[in-house]
C-alpha cells in the first residue's frame, strides 16, 4: 500500500488523474474496493492536488464524476445478472454482511444507495444489489449521484486540506463522514415529519367550522 501511494503522489497531469479516477470507478464497477477502498485513491487525490501535481476542480470532477459512473457500472451489472452475481467467489465469502446490506435496501429504498457511498463494503456492493432487486435506474441515479457528489468532493477536500498529513484523514474519514451524513438525514426525516403532523393539524383546523 506504501509503495502504491508513494508512487501515485509522483505521478503528474493526466496520469494521476487516470489512475485516480480509475480506481474510484473500478471501486464500484468491479469490486475493487474490497482491496482498496476508492476513499484512500480519493484523498490522494486531493494531495496531489495540494502539492501541485494536478488542479483541484478537475480532480473534483474526475473523482465524482468516477464514483457516479462506477455505480453505474455497478447497477448494470447487477441488472443484468441478477441473483447469480451473488454467488461470484468475492461475494459469497460475505454472504451475512451482503444479506444485512439487501434488508437495508428492502428498507430504505433509494436512501439505503446513498447512505452506502460512505462506508466502504456497502459502496462497493450495493450498486450492483440495486440493480438485482430491479430498482428503476432514474431513482438509482438521483441518489447516486447525491451520494457519489457529496463523498467525492468531501475526501477530495480532506485530502488537499490534510496534505501530508493524509493518512490520519483517510483513517478516520469513512467513520466520520458516515456519521455525520447519518445524523443530517436523521435530522432530515424528523424535520419533514414534523413539518407534515403541523400541515395536517392546520388542514384539520381550517376545516373546522
Amino acid at each position: 500500500m506504501t509503495r502504491l501511494t508513494d508512487w501515485l503522489l509522483g505521478l503528474h497531469g493526466l496520469a494521476v488523474y487516470g489512475l485516480v479516477g480509475l480506481l474510484v470507478f473500478a471501486e464500484d464497477a468491479l469490486f475493487v474496493g474490497f482491496v482498496l477502498p476508492g476513499e484512500t485513491a480519493a484523498v490522494l487525490g486531493g494531495v496531489a492536488a495540494s502539492r501541485g501535481h494536478a488542479s483541484l476542480p478537475v480532480m473534483l470532477a474526475v473523482v465524482v464524476g468516477a464514483a457516479i459512473l462506477g455505480d453505474t457500472v455497478g447497477y448494470e451489472v447487477g441488472r443484468h445478472l441478477g441473483p447469480r452475481i451473488l454467488l461470484t467467489r468475492v461475494l459469497a465469502r460475505r454472504s451475512e454482511r451482503i444479506d444485512a446490506a439487501r434488508e437495508q435496501l428492502a428498507r430504505r429504498g433509494g436512501a439505503a444507495v446513498f447512505l452506502a457511498r460512505f462506508v466502504a463494503f456497502l459502496r462497493a456492493t450495493m450498486p450492483a444489489l440495486a440493480g438485482t432487486a430491479g430498482m428503476r435506474y432514474p431513482k438509482f441515479l438521483a441518489y447516486n449521484a447525491a451520494g457519489g457528489f457529496i463523498w467525492g468532493t468531501s475526501a477530495v477536500l480532506l485530502g488537499y486540506l490534510a496534505g501530508n498529513s493524509y493518512t490520519t484523514i483517510e483513517k478516520t474519514f469513512g467513520r466520520a463522514t458516515a456519521l455525520i451524513v447519518l445524523a443530517a438525514a436523521v435530522a432530515a426525516v424528523v424535520i419533514w415529519r414534523i413539518r407534515r403532523r403541523s400541515t395536517r393539524r392546520t388542514d384539520q383546523s381550517s376545516r373546522r367550522p
